[in-house]
């Protein structure tokens, strides 16, 4: 089976997964206590002014028709209006969008450039100064949640010492006119890095820590093989056999934890976010809870489920160039 074929039955496969996310989504986002026209109108509504609302949103429709006919809608690409902000659900989701893709990518590159080194050398500096404290910070890491290390960070970096701004995101693609102080793109993105910094930090040090320690016990394993004994015995340098025979193979369980780990940073972006002042997903994923707004809910929680699912299939195909004994199908 050709990459091609496999890639697209991938995102075949995918689609009931997807009905799935937007089926529990939202019968539970209509299980939220309290009533958003409520919200939107404040405590004494006119009878007839929300009535007007609820006929215009289709609340007071049966819950089995609105269902159906959020399904026949998402299907050709419209995913709602918002009821808090009176905006299309998609309009407001292609503007945030960018600016948690952002947060996320930076914080993983942050993650995959700290994280192989220090679990290479953990490995092969095993049991050595090196390997144990590589072993703390990525203990302290796996044990401290996200929020918590943007607040410190905040606290340290951005208050006390003032290198770093504490609260907001100059995007990279910003025009200059747009963003004080730059005349220049390159002012911009200077900026953007300038802000970007604390947040990536702070979401990516867990992403950090987990795969420092499945890079060294795989890195560990590699280097115990039997293959590696050979090219010992051999007489090819010690670093030759690190680069070219260990590690190609001991990056097979570091994918999947960076596959795996999209959830996570997901769940990491929502506080993130919010730690930092950031107008990404995670603040209007919020904002649409603490007000009831059904259909950015289910919208929002909608790209993310996507955004998951693109990254496990981009895992398992990765899986396939690395390790060609892993096929594309049952061939």
């Amino acid at each position: 089976m050709s990459l091609l074929r496999y890639t697209l039955r991938r995102f075949a496969q995918a689609i009931p997964v997807l009905i799935g996310i937007v089926t529990i989504t939202f019968f539970l986002a209509n299980q939220i206590p309290g009533d958003p026209v409520d919200i939107m109108l404040g405590p004494t509504p006119a009878q007839e002014q929300v009535e007007a609302i609820r006929a215009q949103y289709g609340l007071d429709r049966p819950i089995h028709v609105r269902y159906f006919a959020y399904l026949s809608s998402v299907a050709t690409g419209d995913l709602g209006l918002s009821i808090y902000y009176d905006r299309p659900v998609l309009e407001m989701i292609i503007l945030r969008l960018p600016v948690t893709l952002l947060l996320m990518l930076s914080a993983f590159a942050f993650a995959i450039v700290t994280a192989i080194p220090l679990g290479v050398i953990s490995a092969k500096r095993r049991n050595e100064p090196a390997d144990h404290v590589s072993r703390i910070i990525s203990l302290i890491g796996v044990s401290t949640p996200s929020f918590w290390i943007g607040l410190v960070l905040i606290i340290v970096f951005a208050f006390h010492l003032g290198w770093f701004p504490a609260r907001g995101l100059v995007l990279p693609w910003e025009s200059p006119a747009n963003v004080r102080g730059a005349a220049t793109q390159v002012e911009v993105i200077r900026q953007s890095a300038h802000h970007l910094f604390l947040p990536m930090i702070g979401l990516g040090t867990l992403q950090m820590a987990q795969i420092t320690r499945i890079e060294r016990s795989s890195m560990v394993d590699s280097l115990q093989g039997e293959y590696v004994k050979l090219a010992r015995a051999y007489g090819v340098p010690e670093s030759t056999i690190v680069r070219k025979h260990a590690f190609q193979v001991a990056q097979l369980p570091v994918i999947t934890i960076i596959g795996l780990g999209l959830s996570t940073a997901l769940g990491g972006a929502v506080l993130t976010e919010t730690v930092f002042g950031i107008q990404g997903m995670g603040r209007l994923i919020i904002t649409a809870i603490q007000n009831q707004d059904y259909q950015l809910i289910m919208g929002t929680t909608l790209v993310f489920g996507f955004v998951y699912v693109v990254g496990v299939i981009i895992t398992d195909i990765t899986y396939s160039y690395l390790d060609p004994r892993v096929t594309y199908g049952d061939e």
